[in-house]
Order: C-alpha cells, then structure tokens, then sequence
C-alpha cells in the first residue's frame, strides 16, 4: 500500500458466516480464535498510534479482516464500527475497510456502513466459475457478485476483489474466466490466493480420500503469473499475492498441503521477468556476448536475478552469454528495465509493455 500508508488489521475471525465453505478454517488462518470488542479495537488503534504518530502525512486505515463482517449481529457491527469511526472522526485515521461475502450486501448495509464511515469494502469473490462455487460450498452465484461490486462503487466506496486459483473444480482456463470477470467489475484493487489445504476443513477430508489434488507450487506460478499480467494490463493493483506468511501458515502447521512458500509473490515476478527477458533477447538478438548489463529499480533487483540467480544463469545458459551483469539505477520506475548489450543503444521495456503484448 506504500510506505505512508499504515494499516490497523482486526481480525473478526469466521463470526457471521454460516457457510464453511470447503477450503476454510478462520481460526486457523488468523490465529485470532477469541472474541474481539469494541474495547479491545480501541486499545490496538491507541497502541497503534503511539508507536507510528499521525502527521498529516500519513494514511492509516483501520482493517477488519476475517469472517464476513455484515453478516454478524449488527448490533456487533456497530460495537466495532463506531470505535474506528470515532477514531476518523477525530482525524487519526483516514479510511475504514471491511471485508465480506457478495451475499451479505445489499442497499441497506451499504447505507449503515457509509453511515459509519467505511471507505473501502472488500468482496472474498474466489470464482465466477459456478461449478467451481458449487464445488467449494460458496454458498452464492456470480450474479450476487456483480450485484455487489456495482452497488459498492455506485457509492463511492473503493472496491476490493478477491480471487483463489486451484479450488475444486477449478482450471486455469477458469481462473482467467473469473479475472475477465473481476476486471470487468473495475476493482479498486484485487487480491490473488493460491487455494492451500488447512487443518480441519472439508477440503483435508477430501484431499485424504484422494478426491482433491491441490496443485503444484510450478502450477500455481503459472496461474498467477498468467493473472497478474492480465491485472497489470488493465492497471489493476494486486496488493496480496499469496497468503501473508504466518508461523501457521506454513506445512506441517496449520496447513496440510498445497503450494505454499513465504515469498509467492516475488517468485510470480521471477517468473514474469524470465519470460519478459527471454522475449527481448529472441527480439532484439541478444546472443553470442561476453557482457549484457541489465538495470532495474531496486524494488525489482531480486525478481531479475531469481533465487539462487536463476533468471542469470538460465538467459547465460540459453542465449550464449558470458556474464549478465545487473545493476541498479533507481532512476528507473518499479516494473521497467533497461537492457545495454554490445555496447549499443540500451533497450528499455516496462512490465507494462510485456503485459499489454501478451495476454
């Protein structure tokens, strides 16, 4: 979200939704398993705010994560929701997000959360796939989806959508269906989950029975980079990529199977630049050198190189270079890159540009 921009999370875990949907188990995911009042919100903004000061600079939002915030007693709703909006109110903070179902928004909700100052809403939407919903116990159709995108950003409320590649039923051709789907919908922003196998949910008791086979850490980069591109086509952020890494979220902890790893995201963009930089080289000839230099900003030096310097030794490897030098110059924006090979003209080409050309 950048660096001026804080973030309170309160995690409401799994509260309010009836529905256990086959992949979900809150308590889990959060390691927040008690209940949350409106007193212990106060004292998280006031222990918040001592350490990082509001100056006038600064943007810092007030999260309600977990479960389906609508769908708890309102009464609880409003416990919670005047704590943070009183804190707004004051000038403290500057936005309040919630995040819910697609079915549990209507004009009223809508009404009441604008009444209490909510600026951001996000939509756990997950497919548009109504096989893959049916599979994974959603408990909504795609139409409750539009439906409430459109009623959202007909009031002026940023929109989040949330998206999970690998559930049951699920293909990548039908992860692309939902991300066409979602950008067409305008999202503010998006978030892309690859689907894991968490202690006790249904879908555990499914994977042990051999009736679901989660897919691969090789699979999943793929789904992602795919959509990611498409995301990026359409300026679309994507602020999550991958579930935050957790002491339970890991193998052998909380969750069971799947493709988890601590850094998803930046391998996403490992595999993103390979394939961009392998298709300048083809293009422009880049072959047969002793020396490329590449120069990148420094937020993307790690994605360039790739672990353990993959991307070098592969474009080494297969274009018949002798050393690939990358270098940092922050001169240039995140996402573009500049490519001086033989000493000629240098080359330069933004993750943009590769997106736009490809998907």
């Amino acid at each position: 979200m950048g660096k001026r921009h804080y973030i309170i999370p309160v995690f409401v875990p799994h509260r309010g939704c009836p529905h256990d949907c086959v992949f979900c188990n809150q308590k889990k995911i959060t390691g927040y398993p008690c209940e949350i009042t409106g007193e212990m919100v106060d004292r998280q903004i006031l222990n918040f705010l001592d350490t990082i000061k509001p100056d006038g600079q600064k943007t810092i939002e007030i999260a309600f994560y977990g479960g389906s915030f609508t769908g708890i007693e309102q009464q609880y709703q409003e416990e919670l929701l005047t704590v943070a909006f009183n804190w707004k109110k004051k000038g403290f903070i500057q936005e309040i997000r919630i995040s819910t179902r697609p079915d549990y928004i209507s004009e009223s909700i809508i009404e009441r959360l604008s009444s209490f100052g909510v600026t951001v809403i996000e939509l756990g939407v997950q497919s548009m796939d109504i096989d893959v919903l049916k599979a994974s116990c959603r408990g909504h159709l795609p139409e409750a989806v539009i439906y409430a995108a459109t009623l959202i950003k007909s009031r002026g409320i940023q929109l989040g959508l949330q998206m999970m590649i690998g559930l049951p039923e699920d293909t990548l051709e039908k992860s692309i269906y939902t991300a066409d789907q979602i950008i067409a919908l305008t999202p503010d922003f998006v978030r892309i989950y690859p689907t894991l196998i968490i202690r006790d949910t249904y879908l555990e008791v499914l994977f042990q029975k051999g009736l679901y086979v989660p897919l691969t850490l090789a699979d999943a980069l793929l789904y992602a980079e795919t959509l990611a591109l498409k995301f990026l086509k359409h300026d679309i952020p994507i602020i999550r990529l991958g579930l935050q890494p957790t002491e339970d979220v890991a193998l052998g902890k909380a969750v069971i199977a799947g493709p988890v790893h601590p850094a998803f995201r930046q391998m996403v963009e490992t595999e993103i630049y390979r394939h961009m930089l392998e298709k300048i080289f083809r293009y422009h000839r880049i072959e047969h050198l002793d020396i490329v230099e590449i120069k990148g900003n420094d937020a993307d030096i790690s994605a360039l190189a790739g672990q353990k310097r993959r991307n070098v030794i592969e474009l080494q490897k297969n274009f018949n270079i002798k050393r690939i030098k990358i270098v940092r110059n922050n001169e240039l924006n995140k996402g573009t890159i500049q490519i001086t090979a033989d000493e000629k003209v240098p080359i330069s080409y933004s993750m943009k540009e590769y997106a736009s050309n490809t998907v």
